[in-house]
């Protein structure tokens, strides 16, 4: 009996051993899985700009191009003829002031109602709804159109969702196209394109778009360039220039 017993003893010896081993296993793979970060790496923080990606991938509307400074500003027109005037000669000293309500580009289909925008809190221009059918958008904070000085229309390029926008086309204007405005007084101010312009977006030149001028001239804006899949937006901004030719 006794020579079995010690030959038992070193199978229980082994079996004591097993069990110490597997439960250091078990706790070396419980540190590794909830054990707390190497030391020296810190904790991550919110990224402001991964937010704002974020948010704009989310659905948030675009914003528009950056608004005037403070210094911007359109001047008292030297000569203006009454609203309702028509003719070629109104064109070199301006309208009087009334609201744009319909927008027509022959040359590439477009024919659009116009609202009203302002700014948004971080100084860029607001923008219309970012939807199938949005119109184009006057920046009523400059002249309107036909008045001496600057007027601002924007509209967009495109939607993720429903494709091509109001100002799709834009960007294939030339130099003597026509743009007609209709206005709440009835009357009709007829501009013709000088120039197309692309411009990124850190390089907008606000100066250029809405500087003071003394005669009658129209800025419409949409989106350009490549567009950045990260932060779901256009890189650039198309800008046509032109200047009032006649009335109606």
């Amino acid at each position: 009996m006794r020579d079995r017993v010690e030959a038992m003893e070193p199978r229980r010896r082994r079996r004591v051993v097993d069990a110490v081993t597997a439960v250091c296993a078990v706790a070396g793979l419980a540190l590794v899985v909830i054990g707390a970060a190497p030391a020296g790496e810190p904790q991550r923080r919110a990224d402001p700009q991964r937010r704002a990606e974020q948010q704009v991938a989310a659905g948030q509307e675009p914003l528009g191009p950056p608004g005037p400074s403070p210094a911007t500003g359109t001047p008292t027109a030297p000569a203006t003829t009454p609203s309702g005037t028509s003719g070629v000669g109104t064109a070199a000293v301006g309208m009087g002031a009334s609201v744009p309500v319909h927008l027509d580009i022959p040359a590439i289909g477009v024919s659009t109602a116009i609202m009203e925008l302002g700014l948004n809190p971080d100084g860029t221009i607001a923008v219309p709804p970012l939807r199938a059918g949005a119109p184009a958008g006057w920046y009523r904070n400059l002249a309107t159109p036909g008045e001496a000085g600057p007027a601002v229309i924007l509209g967009h390029v495109d939607t993720a969702r429903d494709g091509p926008a109001v100002f799709y086309q834009l960007r294939d204007l030339r130099p003597g196209d026509e743009v007609s405005v209709r206005r709440a007084d009835g009357t009709i101010a007829v501009f013709g394109v000088d120039r197309v312009e692309e411009y990124p977006k850190e390089r907008f030149p606000s100066d250029e778009v809405y500087g003071a001028v003394d005669r009658p001239v129209l800025r419409l804006i949409t989106c350009g360039g490549t567009f950045d899949r990260l932060r779901r937006s256009y890189r650039g901004n198309v800008v046509v220039f032109a200047t009032l030719r006649r009335t109606g």
